[in-house]
């Protein structure tokens, strides 16, 4: 078993115990070295759930609130959940089921105050939320800003952070915009599957070499991710659970020990109000 002098997270990736490799990716992630998670539920349609109403996404919570629990008593350090809805529901509610866009943000809206109820009870640490990454009508674009702006309501209502599926981009000056109209810190405000830099935000930065050499270059608070997705039927699909660890092991030969200290330790911290090696038992 790999072991680091430093904690090792990953920031955003996904498990799914009952059709996925579940606890055994975990297992992976912690032979290489890995310490701690921040797991991310998979969409509501992907865990077979066909929401109608926002109590209708709380058995999607409340699985991926077991894994975590399931997952802590692997880990050297802990796991974390996050909450949310992904963007790309608005399209599944509005081009499959015959939903206008402002009930699909209506219904989005709800199932994001569940997840915020997860938070404010101790059972989560974070919400997710979004925008498509993909051409969509303006209605659909606005609907999808209005429950993005919802999220940011709740973040500053539960004092936690969001994390962001957006289009690809370098720049969500707006939503910092809308996180300052909040009170919501810019810094608390994620995107995932970031490059190795972001104006407006943190980014999570996937982790290839190019990306992270980018973020360590510039020295600002980053996070590291594999958005692992944990689907059997799409094998491969962007990064293994051993990904960060083997990620640090570079860096460090690389002598960046303190590229690893911004992502693993000091913005877990400010961004999640998290003690990684508080937390890590060794």
């Amino acid at each position: 078993m790999q072991e680091f002098d430093t904690p090792v997270v990953d920031n955003h990736l996904h498990l799914d115990p009952d059709h996925g490799r579940g606890l055994e990716a975990v297992k992976d992630f912690a032979r290489s070295g890995g310490t701690h998670l921040l797991v991310v539920n998979k969409p509501s349609w992907l865990l077979g759930h066909e929401v109608e109403t926002g109590e209708d996404f709380r058995p999607v919570f409340e699985t991926t609130v077991e894994v975590v629990r399931e997952a802590s008593e692997i880990l050297p350090g802990r796991a974390w959940p996050v909450l949310g809805v992904h963007p790309g529901l608005v399209s599944k509610l509005v081009d499959d089921r015959g939903y206008d866009p402002e009930a699909a943000r209506d219904l989005m809206c709800a199932g994001l105050d569940t997840a915020a109820e997860f938070v404010r009870e101790g059972d989560a640490l974070a919400l997710k939320s979004g925008r498509p990454h993909y051409e969509v009508t303006d209605a659909v674009w606005e609907a999808s800003n209005a429950v993005l702006r919802h999220g940011l309501d709740l973040v500053a209502d539960c004092d936690c952070a969001l994390q962001l599926h957006t289009e690809s981009t370098t720049d969500l000056s707006d939503v910092a915009e809308w996180a300052d109209e909040r009170g919501v810190p810019g810094e608390r405000v994620i995107k995932h599957y970031a490059q190795g830099h972001l104006t407006g935000g943190t980014p999570s930065v996937m982790s290839d070499k190019d990306r992270l050499e980018d973020a360590a270059e510039r020295g600002e608070p980053f996070l590291m991710e594999t958005d692992f997705i944990d689907d059997p039927d799409r094998p491969g699909a962007v990064m293994g659970p051993k990904t960060v660890p083997r990620r640090v092991d570079w860096l460090l030969d690389e002598g960046r020990d303190a590229a690893v200290r911004n992502a693993h330790v000091e913005t877990p911290a400010s961004v999640y109000g998290v003690d990684t090696e508080a937390t890590l038992d060794r």
